[in-house]
């Protein structure tokens, strides 16, 4: 009977999978019981939808996530999930859009909180009018993240005629930083004259903050691996992990900028936005974690892929933003669609994977190999026999 639940409802129940997910319940009704406190029900009703739509769109920051997060111990990865939650919702969806609207309108913080909640709608008028330098901010930062994973050489190929080639062009020393430095040049020339110097500023510092925080962090990480196995980056502790934190954190933010863009589309009000999106930051860290602990990557053995592609895809959306506005819901499909696609021909590859060690197994047996297959049918490899006359052939297992 238990088996018979899908492994997306076992995950809230029980044990470890309680603990993992309980601060993330309690984020969730905290929450709400506010969102009901400053809008009444309709305001309850705006949070969860919006809760609901950042899990959504995020769904793909999780696995990327999870492949930083599994090189940090249980500490660092509780911090991650406690923590960076209030990081990620008081910080990174509803301070960082402060900040951009008070640098891009000249005004001082104080003057951009009471513009959020005095008149939202100029909020949100200055906060598209600053959209092209968070897109070029963000798609850079996301593209140089999905360079960096295809720039390596990997044993496992999602897409082999693709990420065999691209380590000989990516991995050439200044590849990744001349890319963007095209794109930055291509879009000073060719965007609005009111956008351009939003649009170069952002690309640089998108660029700036990659390199720097990716140069620490592997520095640091490279010193913890200097004895050999008995550090494995796997378990990355001290200021390295403390690195790595921050990197995660500048990665959700990068994600979350297009979720606080998306969010004025169902309401204006900044307080409901914050819990809505708070909702959502909690549950995909509460995902991140539950990921690297039931090692799902290593289950999923394209997920990790799909994530990167998915990642791939969404820098070029954000920088396709640059010139013309790109639909949320497209943002939010093409994720969601890659993700899928790699979860399910993770399934089939293992599934081809089994039968493939059980032909192997009845080739190998006696007169009869049983080999317990997928689903737990039975599947019988029976092997002829013809006794010591040579004049038969010989012939592979016949399967029953």
């Amino acid at each position: 009977m238990f088996n018979s639940i899908p492994r997306a409802a076992r995950m809230f129940r029980g044990g470890e999978n309680s603990r993992i997910f309980g601060f993330a319940h309690v984020v969730a009704l905290a929450s709400l019981a506010g969102g009901f406190i400053v809008g009444g029900t309709q305001g309850l009703v705006v949070v969860a939808l919006l809760g609901v739509l950042e899990i959504a769109v995020s769904f793909d920051n999780a696995i990327v996530n999870a492949t930083i997060l599994a090189r940090m111990n249980r500490y660092w990865q509780r911090m991650f999930m406690t923590v960076g939650v209030l990081i990620a919702a008081i910080g990174m969806r509803l301070l960082l859009p402060l900040i951009i609207v008070a640098i891009g309108a000249h005004l001082s913080p104080w003057r951009a909180v009471d513009l959020a909640y005095a008149d939202p709608n100029r909020y949100h008028s200055l906060l598209l009018t600053a959209q092209p330098g968070i897109a070029a901010f963000g798609g850079i930062f996301l593209l140089m993240i999905a360079i960096a994973f295809f720039r390596e050489e990997r044993e496992v190929h999602w897409w082999p005629a693709v990420e065999r080639r691209l380590p000989a062009f990516l991995g050439r020393r200044g590849v990744p930083v001349l890319i963007a430095l095209v794109f930055t040049a291509v879009a000073g020339l060719t965007v609005p004259t009111e956008d351009r110097m939003r649009v170069v500023v952002g690309t640089l510092v998108g660029l700036v903050c990659y390199l720097g925080i990716n140069l620490l962090s592997t520095r640091v990480a490279d010193r913890a691996d200097a004895d050999g196995s008995s550090r494995p980056r796997a378990t990355v502790e001290g200021n390295g992990a403390f690195l790595l934190f921050i990197y995660l954190e500048l990665l959700d933010a990068t994600f979350s900028m297009d979720s606080v863009m998306g969010a004025f589309s169902v309401t204006v009000d900044i307080a409901l936005i914050t819990l809505g999106l708070a909702i959502g930051a909690a549950y995909i860290r509460s995902l991140t974690v539950y990921v690297v602990r039931k090692g799902t990557l290593d289950e999923y053995r394209y997920l990790e892929h799909g994530a990167y592609y998915s990642i791939a895809l969404l820098s070029v959306l954000l920088l396709w933003e640059v010139w013309r506005d790109v639909p949320d819901w497209i943002t939010a499909c093409t994720g969601a669609v890659v993700i899928t696609a790699a979860w399910l021909t993770s399934i089939w590859a293992g599934k081809r994977q089994q039968r493939e060690e059980a032909m192997r197994e009845a080739g190998l047996g006696g007169d009869t190999a049983t080999v317990q297959a997928i689903k737990g049918q039975q599947v019988e490899f029976e092997v002829v026999e013809h006794g010591d006359d040579d004049s038969y052939p010989s012939h592979p297992p016949v399967a029953s």
